[in-house]
């Protein structure tokens, strides 16, 4: 019974990223002039180094 819930416990932490590297949070801020005015951009995102997501605007 203890080796089935140490098992368990080491595939719940592998299936949850319990042992590899944190997310790290990311912004940036853009402003831009040119012909057609001034305009900006935003982005945020997350990555662990493997895996990247983020959101643009």
């Amino acid at each position: 019974m203890t080796r089935i819930v140490l098992i368990l416990g080491v595939m719940a932490m592998a299936g949850c990223g319990a042992n590899s590297a944190p997310f790290t949070p990311n912004a940036n801020v853009g402003l831009s002039v040119g012909s057609g005015g001034v305009s900006t951009s935003t982005s945020i995102g997350a990555s662990n180094g493997t895996v990247s997501v983020g959101l643009g605007f």
